[in-house]
């Protein structure tokens, strides 16, 4: 881990390299320009290539997809445990959803024309989740859950597989059981391009969501245009921000629980408590050695993890808004003061008892969110993302009437006459 003191003669120069912007590296962006450009020109033959050779699983076209028998199997696999849980947290979901998705309206503007906005779900939209060293079951129903919430009819799900072609039982009871109707076992960038583009076999979705390595991210960003996008949700990552009342076991959990996301996690600790910040490493010396992906953690620990002490707490909160941390965790007794100065963050948690698990698996708003210093220009995941808006105008003659002195004066200024005797024309019958 990387400790550092506001003292330290290189701390300056550290905390100015938070100001961090999403962007690919070289290699990133061309390998994920080769990969999108093979999957438009070869289809389903591509998505074999790719995931032969990423993933280790040896496909055909016709396998592309999972079966419905493959999800009736995992419905019988899962256990009741695990029924429950993805219940209880689809409910959390579901309840959150409904009071974020926005409502028509109407209402008569300053010359008595009807005017007003109408949201309608998207038709098609997929949903990626990720693979690899953990089946995120969680990510599964923060996605296509929300797709659901808001009454989206065509849910495709992407989602890698093992060398063998297998996809794991518990997610896929739960994209089934998030209301996903189409599901693909291919991730990475190549799945993205499918999503986007299509192929023979696959149909393009109208909008992608979803977090994912640095390649996914990649794709999402080259293909805006060919398709919308939701946000750029990368490798996850935290900032914790605490005065000297933090809890230091607490701390050190929530540190460890984001280093066992393993990759390119970020974790970050930030105090101006002095002793606070010496408790903690010991505790998480303390805590590591009993936990299943310790080398893992250990990785994340020794690469992307720094442990700051402050000079003060102001200072703390501008550092958080430098960051743009994706999950933040505020603890101080003086949350009412600071917690409206924090501007960049994807979620917050408030106080030593609001873990940041709670919020991946079951308080409600979806974990997918901004990565990489993103939150400065997106939100996270919101159910009215999976809606579409149309505005509405309609205007009678008295309105027309009202309007049309107006609009011959635009039509004057920008040289657009036929603009202004369209108008006109209406009134000279």
């Amino acid at each position: 881990m990387k400790v550092l003191s506001h003292q330290d003669p290189s701390y300056a120069s550290f905390v100015r390299r938070l100001n961090r912007r999403a962007l690919p590296t070289t290699g990133v962006r061309d390998l994920v320009t080769e990969i999108i450009a093979e999957v438009a020109a070869r289809g389903d033959e591509a998505l074999v290539t790719f995931t032969q050779r990423f993933d280790g699983a040896k496909l055909t076209p016709k396998k592309l997809f999972i079966s419905e028998a493959e999800f009736a199997a995992a419905e019988s696999a899962v256990t009741p445990a695990t029924k429950i849980a993805v219940a209880r947290s689809l409910q959390n979901i579901r309840n959150f959803a409904k009071r974020s998705l926005r409502k028509d309206w109407s209402a008569k503007n300053g010359e008595g024309a009807t005017v007003g906005e109408r949201f309608t779900p998207f038709d098609r939209v997929g949903v990626y989740i990720p693979g690899g060293k953990a089946p995120l079951v969680s990510t599964a129903l923060m996605t296509a859950g929300f797709a659901q919430a808001a009454g989206v009819p065509e849910i495709l799900a992407a989602t890698p597989c093992g060398p063998t072609g297998v996809v794991n039982p518990s997610l896929l009871y739960a994209l089934k059981a998030a209301g996903v109707t189409e599901a693909i076992r291919v991730g990475g960038a190549q799945a993205v391009a499918a999503l986007a583009l299509g192929t023979r076999t696959i149909r393009p979705v109208e909008r992608i969501f979803g977090p994912g390595n640095s390649f996914v991210v990649e794709a999402k960003r080259q293909l805006v245009g060919a398709v919308s996008i939701d946000l750029l949700p990368g490798p996850s990552e935290i900032l914790i921000l605490s005065d000297k009342t933090g809890n230091p076991e607490f701390i050190a959990a929530d540190i460890l629980a984001q280093a066992e996301h393993g990759g390119d996690s970020v974790v970050g600790f930030a105090t101006d408590s002095k002793a606070l910040l010496g408790k903690v490493i010991k505790a998480i010396d303390r805590q590591l050695p009993s936990l299943s992906r310790a080398k893992i953690i250990r990785d994340v620990l020794k690469r992307g993890t720094f442990l700051l002490h402050v000079k003060s707490f102001a200072e703390g909160v501008a550092i958080a808004n430098t960051f743009a941390p994706e999950h933040l965790s505020l603890i101080t007794t003086e949350e009412d003061r600071w917690l409206p100065l924090i501007r960049t963050s994807g979620a917050i948690y408030l106080g030593n008892d609001s873990p940041v698990a709670v919020g991946d698996f079951l308080a409600g708003p979806s974990h997918t969110l901004p990565t990489g210093g993103a939150a400065r220009s997106f939100s996270g995941l919101r159910a009215d993302q999976f809606q579409r808006r149309t505005s509405i105008v309609r205007l009678d003659k008295a309105s027309v009437r009202k309007s049309l002195s107006v609009v011959e004066e635009f039509a004057r200024i920008e040289g657009l006459d036929a603009h202004g005797r369209s108008t006109a024309i209406r009134l000279e019958e």
